[in-house]
């Protein structure tokens, strides 16, 4: 019963969304006729993407709190989010690359089982060491949105793909988005270890609805697994990430900043020439130096800078003291509340940009993301000062990054061989959290030096947030010169990958995309 209503509450909402030709997947395992079954394989895997989403924001309003209830420092209550962007960094590309091999649905079964005993580690201890435990499982779960796109581009029908790319892609900024004023709330009337316990029976739910839902993808990558690869790929991103994110309160130029950032440097050239040699290597850099590849992974971390950064200082900068002369001195939850419009912009603008990718390219989606990311950074540089306008500063932000992520996945698998779709949008992934971290060490260095005295306390002036701002909006500008530059049409060359891949056909090649 409650099977057949899902599907009719889909269907109803699928029907708006006017059938697109897209970027086609292999037409082999792609099932003849659509039943209520496979009309939930796109909501049950958006379902978990957002749930996974929600887990990288959900203890950033429990973050001032922590050291109390704790008894830690507040580096150490740091360490809550950090210890999540490094293990979502490392595992997201090796386990896009294990499901390429070994079954993507298998991986992401086991990403969801990983996040659900994160949750509970979480939920029964208030011990800081068993609660950083915890988030670093919880983070090792991000992997399940480039696998599920991944999966929609393996079971689909043509005509769907798109459309359900762009929500699958946008769960990682809709969650972000829902997950800050939900913690809030939480926080704010209940028992702190309550939304741990929550995301630990939501994860148990995402494993019974894939298990019931969603099929396993037949094709396959052959080769052997590279653990040298991935051992190398993890240190290289724990130095480089660990330099950005620790690099404020080390300082840039101490020994400890500077030794990270030189080590991984050298490593990861070890690193590039061992995977040039290998047979079947973690990451194909062959692949990955196209340049429809490279610069989408450029445009991915740019992209990924500035989307972040709105999401760090709306709520905080709303909920400055009004001494402050700009803050608007509102609780928690409001400041959670005013990126929620943006999450449902991002709702609202998936079929859209799959409408926009199927009849201009994926290559004009992200120019068009770009440029409304730069507008709504311009918007939020002029009206800064009444709670509505920064609302709808931080929404058109958040519309831009929408179609952004609908484009990134689009542009990837455009981009490589079928067998290494897996691999490919987990290294996209990767190049948006790289940003992002960048974007936190970026906001929490001029937040920390740009500052004043007021009502005794010391406090970001104005011009930290402005600063903010224009910083963003150039990121976003940089992202879109690098758009302009990605080659038109479809690029993807079968590669020797493709050419041991079990149970693949060449899928018919779209339309050109206008230069």
């Amino acid at each position: 019963m409650g099977e057949r209503l899902c599907t009719r509450l889909w269907t109803s909402v699928w029907s708006t969304m006017t059938p697109v030709t897209a970027e086609p997947g292999p037409t082999s395992p792609v099932p003849s006729a659509r039943t209520p079954r496979a009309d939930l394989i796109v909501p049950v895997l958006a379902f978990c993407g957002v749930v996974v989403a929600v887990m990288q924001t959900l203890v950033v309003p429990l973050l001032p709190h922590v050291p109390a209830l704790t008894g830690s420092s507040p580096g150490a209550a740091g360490w809550l989010v950090t210890v999540t962007l490094l293990t979502g960094a490392v595992f997201t590309p090796v386990l896009g690359r294990v499901g390429d091999m070994y079954g993507k649905r298998r991986v992401l079964l086991a990403s969801l089982g990983v996040l659900t005993a994160g949750s509970v580690l979480c939920a029964v201890s208030s011990q800081i060491g068993v609660l950083i435990a915890g988030r670093a499982l919880q983070g090792a779960a991000l992997a399940v949105i480039p696998l599920g796109i991944s999966i929609i581009r393996d079971e689909l029908p043509p005509e769907r793909v798109l459309p359900s790319i762009a929500l699958m892609s946008s769960t990682l900024g809709i969650g972000a988005a829902i997950g800050l004023p939900v913690a809030a709330l939480v926080v704010e009337n209940f028992d702190w270890h309550t939304m741990f316990w929550a995301s630990a029976a939501l994860g148990v739910l995402d494993i019974a609805l894939v298990l019931r839902i969603v099929p396993e993808s037949p094709l396959r990558s052959r080769g052997r697994f590279d653990l040298p690869g991935t051992l190398g790929l993890g240190a290289v991103l724990v130095g480089l990430l660990l330099a950005i994110t620790q690099g404020a309160g080390w300082g840039w130029t101490s020994p400890r900043t500077l030794g990270l950032l030189g080590g991984s440097l050298l490593l990861g050239l070890l690193w590039g020439r061992y995977e040039l040699r290998t047979a079947s290597p973690m990451v194909d850099l062959r692949v990955s130096a196209r340049p429809a590849v490279l610069l989408t992974n450029l445009a991915a971390m740019l992209i990924g800078f500035a989307f972040y950064a709105n999401s760090l200082v709306t709520a905080q900068m709303v909920q400055e003291p009004k001494e402050t002369g700009y803050g608007l001195g509102a609780s928690i939850v409001v400041g959670g509340l005013c990126l929620l419009p943006g999450g449902l912009a991002m709702v609202a603008l998936s079929p859209l940009s799959a409408r926009i990718s199927a009849k201009y390219g994926p290559r004009t989606t992200l120019a068009v993301a770009a440029s409304v990311m730069v507008v709504g950074y311009l918007v939020r540089f002029f009206t800064s000062h009444s709670l509505w306008l920064i609302v709808a500063g931080a929404t058109v932000v958040a519309s831009g990054t929408a179609l952004a992520y609908s484009a990134l996945p689009a542009l990837v698998m455009r981009a490589v061989p079928v067998s290494e779709t897996g691999a490919a949008n987990g290294l996209n992934t990767l190049m948006r959290s790289v940003g992002q971290a960048c974007c936190s060490a970026v906001v929490t260095a001029v937040l920390a030096h740009v500052t004043f005295t007021v009502a005794g306390r010391t406090a970001p002036t104005l011009h930290a947030y402005l600063l903010i701002f224009l910083i963003a909006a150039g990121m976003a500008a940089a992202a879109l010169v690098a758009t302009l530059f990605l080659p038109a049409g479809r690029t993807a060359r079968p590669g020797p990958a493709a050419a041991g891949t079990v149970g693949v056909t060449t899928p018919a090649a779209p339309a050109q995309e206008s230069a």
